[in-house]
This record gives C-alpha cells, structure tokens and sequence, in this order.
C-alpha cells in the first residue's frame, strides 16, 4: 500500500499551438500546495408520501435516487508567474517552449487557452507558428471575442517526483503511480494577487468534461502528443518575480471618460501596498437532460468577460498622488464613467525579470479609506473595452494586455 502526498504531484497540460493539429504539446505546468479537482453528479429524487391503508394503517415513506448527470469537473491551482528566455534552439527542441532566445511564460500555456482558441491566436499570430522565431510572451486578448476558447486536457500526476522514469508515467510499473486525466478543459479565471512580501503568482480556476484514470503518459515525442514534453524553465531559479518591487501609473485620459470631465489628462503616481488583478470569463459548460441515461457535459461557452480588480496605497499629499486622486474623483459628481489607463509592472518598470499588465480603459470607484497605522486608501476598479460595438469586437479591441519580459 502506498500514500500519495501532494508535494510528489505533477501537473501536465495537453494544448495546441494552432489548429492544424500537429503542434499539441505537453507542457509541464509547475503548481504550488493547495491545488485541487473534483467532479459531483447531478441527482433527482423521488419520494412516496401517501395516507395510511384502510386496515393496518401503514403508509409507503421511502424514496428513490437517480443520477441525472455529471457535473462539469471542477479544478484550481495557483502557479507562479515565470518570465523566461528560451535556449538557442527552436520551439520543441529538447523541450523548447519558444523561438531561439525568445521570450515566454513557463505558465504561458494558460493564458492562450484563456485568451483565444490556440496558444498562437493568443500571442498575436495566425495559424501555425514559425518554430525559429516564436515568442509566446504577449497575451493581448484580442482573439478572446469568442462563443468558445481554448480546449486542453489536464494530467494530474500523483507520485510522478518519486518517478524515475519521466518519459513514460506507468501506473502498472511504479504502484507508487496515479494518473488522473480531465478531458477538455477550460480556464474560468486567473486572479493575480500583489503580496508585496511574495512573489508573483497566479490563481487559476476553471471547468473540464470528465476525470478519468489513466494507466500511462508518454511525455515522449509521438507519444501522448505529437511534440512531446515542453518543460523549459521549470527548474530555473532566476525567473521568479517579486512582488515588492512592483510600480504602478495610472493615467487620466478625458477623451475616454462619459460624462463631466474631472480634469485633464494627468499622471498619477502610486506606489503600491497590495491589490489584485482578476480576469474572469464566466464560463458554462452545457449537458444534455435525456431521461435513461446518464448525461455528460459536452463543452463550453463563454458568458461576459469581466476585468476588475483592486489597488491599495497610502494617503499622501505629494504632487499627483493618492490624495488628489481621491480629491478628482470625489468632486467628479457629473462623471458617468471616468477613463483611467491602468499599468502595472509587476516586478518594477524596467526591470528583469517582470510582467505588464495594461488595462487601457480602467472605470474607477471612489476609493475608501482604512484607518490603520498608517491611512490608505482602497480603489476598485473595472477594466473596460473602449466600446462596445460591432466594430470594436470584430478588430479585437480587449480590456487587458498581459506582456513577460525577461
């Protein structure tokens, strides 16, 4: 008998770079503790409730259960955010995630299935990718306007650390081995939190069809997928980002705004004490009702695309600071919808390793204050596309650009 202990588990996920169907590769995806999944099944219940009989005066209580339906798989973990530089090799070579000395994110694979239906459209490119030359480090959302997005199965691998076999996961020759799959898969949202004290990491939730055991992964080529293992940055230790050296601006911009003007366009200068970026897609998946029959979640579609978040600082009276933010939002009581252009840089404006997260049109509430030691304030924002039209969804217009620089 052996026991499985999360800290030996790893995480693979199957996705596509195009839709040609001969770039699927198995991108290993590092997780921290607290990751977890799950699937329930939908019941119906039947109950009898009669009046006594004539003569023995008993009467039928019982009940009876049926499953209906599988409950589409739930599953989270929280990575962290890895800008890196790829070898001097092509994309899929010796595990390569990227072009010759390209950039990308070792969790990049999330958020093209977030973004657009292949990990391609979710960086800007169109069709297949150019192996030499591919650089994976630019999600700007804009192939995101669609009834469905990316679709990639999850392998949660129990025991595969105490593995020394890596090219082939074999739950018959190691007993020490589980692997459970969830077949097509979505991601529901990515919430990354700014802990000034940790490093950068995101918080990923979403859905799947089914989970499944699986007796064997092959991460070889040919194997579970045509361009085998991607694994490049995984045990590098110079890819990590921390948090404390994050900066913000937030800009001002009248000509986006609804409504009475608050000022001109202005710069405002915030240092941050935490916050939180979400981005949600509000997905659902779909199942049949078929009496007789135990139904199966068939697939996705995608529901409101929301941006919010939050940021806190403390209250200062320096030019262009905190406090005449509140004092220009306070006094802006004819403004519909104020326009901020939001950017953040996670890990510090210039530096390297970071991440840029730009939210062009940012609608903001009137921040609040909290009475601590020292006074903050707390603004919630709303990231929003520039308009809502035809026009705008068809050019690709999103409320977030989320860049790694390494």
């Amino acid at each position: 008998m052996a026991f499985h202990f999360s800290r030996d588990t790893k995480v693979f996920m199957k996705f596509h770079a195009s839709a040609v169907g001969t770039d699927d590769a198995l991108y290993e995806i590092p997780v921290l503790d607290g990751f977890s999944f799950s699937q329930a099944t939908n019941t119906s219940e039947i109950t009898l409730n009669e009046a006594a009989d004539g003569s023995n005066l008993r009467s039928k209580r019982g009940r009876a259960m049926f499953n209906d339906s599988f409950a589409p798989a739930e599953w989270s973990f929280s990575t962290y955010m890895r800008p890196t530089t790829s070898a001097n090799a092509n994309a899929y070579v010796s595990n390569g995630h990227a072009g010759t000395s390209k950039k990308f994110a070792v969790e990049g694979p999330l958020w093209g299935a977030m973004s657009a239906t292949t990990y391609n459209l979710a960086t800007g490119g169109t069709g297949a990718p150019t192996a030499s030359s591919w650089e994976p480090n630019v999600f700007n959302f804009e192939n995101s306007n669609m009834v469905a997005l990316g679709v990639f199965d999850l392998f949660f691998v129990l025991g595969a650390a105490n593995d020394a076999t890596v090219s082939q996961y074999d739950t018959a020759a190691d007993g020490n081995v589980t692997i459970y799959k969830i077949a097509d898969c979505s991601v529901g949202s990515a919430s990354i939190d700014f802990d000034i004290d940790g490093l950068a990491q995101v918080a990923w939730s979403g859905q799947g069809a089914i989970i499944s055991e699986q007796a064997a992964l092959d991460t070889t080529t040919d194997g579970e997928t045509k361009m085998g293992l991607i694994n490049e940055g995984v045990t590098s230790t110079s890819n990590f980002v921390r948090q404390k050296l994050t900066s913000m601006t937030a800009t001002y911009d009248v000509s986006e705004s609804v409504g009475e003007s608050i000022g001109s366009d202005s710069t405002y200068l915030l240092t941050l004490t935490g916050g939180n970026i979400t981005i949600e897609n509000n997905l659902s998946y779909l199942t049949p009702e078929t009496l007789g029959v135990v139904n199966q979640p068939l697939g996705h579609v995608m529901g409101t695309r929301s941006v919010s978040g939050n940021f806190t600082c403390y209250l200062n009276t320096v030019d262009q600071g905190s406090a005449e933010l509140f004092e220009d939002l306070l006094e802006g009581t004819s403004t519909i919808t104020n326009a901020f252009d939001l950017d953040f840089s996670i890990g510090g404006a210039g530096q390297t390793p970071r991440i840029d997260v730009s939210i062009p049109k940012a609608h903001l509430e009137l921040p609040t204050h909290s009475i601590e030691d020292v006074i903050s304030l707390d603004v919630n924002f709303h990231g929003l596309p520039k308009d809502i039209s035809d026009s705008a969804i068809a050019s690709g217009e999103s409320e977030v650009v989320v860049t790694y620089q390494s």
